[in-house]
């Protein structure tokens, strides 16, 4: 008689509640980690600053060249050390057509009136404080004209509309309100 091996799907291999239980277990042994090293640091004093929002995103440009943008609370400095920063670098896309730049700010857990975006020729500021703060200095591909600035919140999306400047090199800045 021949051994025959169950076959099995490609399903199988993937277990999802086994996969977050991994997860979850990576994150609690991170945590764990840093608590080590802060006590190590702070001789026997822990400092509780979480939680920690940290991601990247891996997109290809226009010229082909891959970028890496990392955002969250962990911040990079210079020589390579990591701090973690009270406000939050929200995911901030930028698109731009002919005649207008649009600036898309993902800021969940936020209320409108809580939202101050200031917009400059070369960029926007996003500044927002609910129970989390977040900030991000966007530089723009384009010049454009603060003044012409619109910007609406829905359901943790803020979107910032600007027209392209012409001409004129006047150094403008204008505060937005958010609709």
């Amino acid at each position: 008689m021949a051994w025959r091996r169950k076959r099995r799907s490609i399903f199988d291999l993937f277990n999802i509640e086994d996969l977050f239980r991994e997860i979850e277990e990576s994150f609690r042994v991170f945590e764990e980690e840093i608590e080590r090293l802060l006590k190590e640091a702070g001789k026997g004093e822990v400092v509780t600053v979480g939680p920690y929002f940290y991601g990247v995103r891996i997109t290809v440009g226009p010229d082909g060249v891959p970028r890496i943008e990392e955002f969250g609370n962990i911040r990079r400095i210079e020589g390579g050390k990591r701090v973690l920063s009270e406000e939050i670098e929200p995911l901030v896309d930028v698109f731009e057509d002919k005649d207008e730049v649009w600036v898309i700010v993902e800021l969940p857990g936020v209320e409108k009136d809580k939202i101050k975006v200031k917009a400059e020729p070369t960029k926007v500021i996003v500044r927002a404080s609910n129970s989390k703060k977040y900030y991000k200095e966007i530089d723009l591909p384009a010049e454009v004209d603060p003044k012409s600035a619109k910007a609406q919140y829905r359901n943790g999306v803020l979107e910032i509309r600007l027209k392209k400047k012409g001409s004129s090199k006047e150094d403008e800045s204008t505060e937005v309100t958010v609709e």
